[in-house]
């Protein structure tokens, strides 16, 4: 007799229920009722009984990869080696994984530093200018600097003061080739590592992260740099295999055209650019399978009421010139501005009325819910956000706190542009998926360190990848079509807009042929998948 048959004589002796007994076997059959019944809340319950057989392979495949990975460095330490990670199975996949639409792309974390520095270095007429002296070391690491093309510089002499200098007068332009050439810590390379620093975040000047948006914003209203790095931009999500973006940006300066000292009048300009750039990049090789880019246009809460208004006039002006290049508008704060939103409701209220009067649809895609904890106004915006109408809320961190607001989020079909290394906190994207909120991942708005502007989104893809089984392959392939149901391929009246997100891949507009398309191409990778790792023994036996 086995010690498994000694047990249950003991256990019928004692009176123990067995697993066969009716009311036993009644209570597991209301034990998986009840986890099917959460499950079906869970964001991508459909998607993964729609699986195909190789996608479902796949998947599993990933996921062994993954915790093969994970038990092979248990404790990786902080900060997280990404060229080893790089050289990893589980990188290599998520690498080549198409990732459908950015929805909340910046132009500066997808530029490469380096190169942008040669474009400053090479551009003739281009000025730097701060307000105060740049005398000191502390002084150039914190305060704001701008760059701005003008025509004509003051005659470079030994006795002229230079930027560096106790002597310089605040605001005044000085040529880039002087800066460069009078930089008093290494000269050029001493000149090309400080202005690098200064546009990448790093640990000691995060506090400064801003006044690096602030320089490049300056050098994107430049036409000969705001092209290349538009090129650049168009390359980098190319090669991450994204197929459409939507840019959040800030047009904080007056643009000007190449060798123009005058400064136009509003950004049409700028938005004919960036319309000509994508254009010419969809026409060539690497831009064949890129569908688009649009501007959400971005406004600053640290803005007096009157420049605001100002500001939305010039949107509404380049919407009416270029309405496929505008496609929403969203209103921003920056690290030390503590404005409210719902401080803002009078001006957007106006916004909204103008744009009806001139029969133009300008969205709203409001930032919300931003961590770190601010004592309740990031929460108090997730409640102005969702009352005004916005079609998605980028962040959002904290709406997994508001259980009514959740409810309000997925009756109102509202995505959550949710970007984990913004976040902080590894749990938040699992608790707004396990509650059924519609997600997609967001871009880093800010440089990588290395000032590449590769890789980005890429490493958020996989930063995802390390949470729990709702973030697994099938949960990856959820989020990238939540990305292209709420993106904006063209502009849509709210109840279109509504039916398209609600029909997805079986509707007839631009987006269900998008998702088709983009469903055919995971296929293939997934395939790709079975092929390139099931004989190293990960698949199954």
């Amino acid at each position: 007799m086995t010690s498994n048959d000694t047990d249950k004589e003991w256990e019928l002796e004692e009176g123990v229920p067995q697993v066969e007994d009716p009311f036993i076997q009644q209570y597991l059959k209301g034990r998986d009722s009840l986890i099917l019944q959460e499950q079906k809340q869970r964001h991508d319950f459909n998607l993964r009984k729609a699986l195909t057989p190789i996608a479902a392979r796949a998947c599993k495949i990933v996921s062994r990869i993954r915790d093969r990975e994970a038990s092979q460095d248990p404790h990786a330490s902080l900060p997280l080696d990404w060229e080893q990670i790089q050289k990893a199975d589980l990188w290599k996949i998520v690498q080549k994984m198409p990732k459908g639409s950015l929805l909340n792309a910046s132009i500066h974390s997808l530029i490469d530093i380096d190169k942008l520095i040669d474009i400053v270095l090479t551009t003739a007429g281009l000025h730097i200018s701060s307000t105060q002296p740049l005398s000191s070391q502390t002084v150039r690491q914190e305060a704001p600097i701008t760059f701005q093309y003008a025509s004509v510089s003051k005659p470079s002499v030994e006795d002229t003061p230079t930027i560096w200098s106790d002597t310089y007068v605040p605001s005044e332009l000085v040529s880039v080739q002087q800066a460069v050439s009078s930089f008093p810590d290494g000269g050029e390379t001493g000149f090309r590592e400080w202005l690098k620093r200064r546009c990448t975040t790093a640990d000691e000047w995060s506090g400064y992260a801003c006044h690096g948006a602030s320089i490049i914003n300056s050098l994107l209203s430049y036409e000969p740099i705001l092209r290349f790095c538009m090129r650049n931009a168009f390359a980098n999500l190319a090669a991450e295999r994204v197929s459409y973006a939507e840019f959040r940006h800030t047009f904080s300066y007056p643009y000007r055209q190449e060798g123009h000292d005058v400064p136009e009048e509003d950004q049409s300009e700028w938005c004919h650019v960036f319309q000509e750039e994508l254009q010419r990049f969809q026409k060539t090789n690497e831009g064949r399978d890129f569908f688009g880019a649009r501007i959400i246009w971005t406004g600053s809460r640290s803005q007096s009421n009157r420049d605001i208004i100002d500001n939305m006039k010039t949107c509404i002006f380049a919407k009416y010139d270029y309405p496929q290049v505008i496609c929403g508008f969203d209103i921003a704060k920056t690290e030390d501005d503590e404005r409210p939103l719902s401080d803002l409701v009078p001006l957007l209220f106006w916004f909204r009325k103008e744009c009806m009067e001139e029969g133009l649809d300008i969205p709203f895609f409001f930032h919300a819910g931003e961590l770190p904890g601010d004592r309740g106004r990031a929460d108090q915006g997730l409640y102005d956000a969702i009352l005004l109408g916005t079609r998605r809320i980028c962040e959002g961190s904290t709406l997994y706190k508001h259980p009514l607001l959740i409810e309000s989020v997925k009756e109102k079909k509202i995505l959550v542009e949710h970007t984990p290394t913004s976040s902080g906190v590894a749990q938040i994207l699992p608790a707004l998926l396990s509650r059924g909120v519609s997600v997609s991942i967001g871009g880093n708005d800010k440089p990588n360190l290395d000032g590449r502007g590769t890789d980005g989104f890429t490493q958020e893809f996989w930063r995802v990848l390390q949470g729990d089984d709702h973030t697994d392959l099938a949960g990856l392939a959820m989020l990238v079509e939540n990305s292209m149901r709420w993106s904006c391929y063209d502009d849509q009246p709210t109840a279109e807009w509504l039916s398209d997100i609600g029909e997805g891949i079986l509707g007839e507009g631009v987006k269900a042929r998008r998702l088709q398309e983009w469903w055919a191409n995971f296929e293939q990778f997934c395939e790709w998948v079975v092929a390139t790792f099931a004989e190293e023994g990960i698949d199954e036996q």
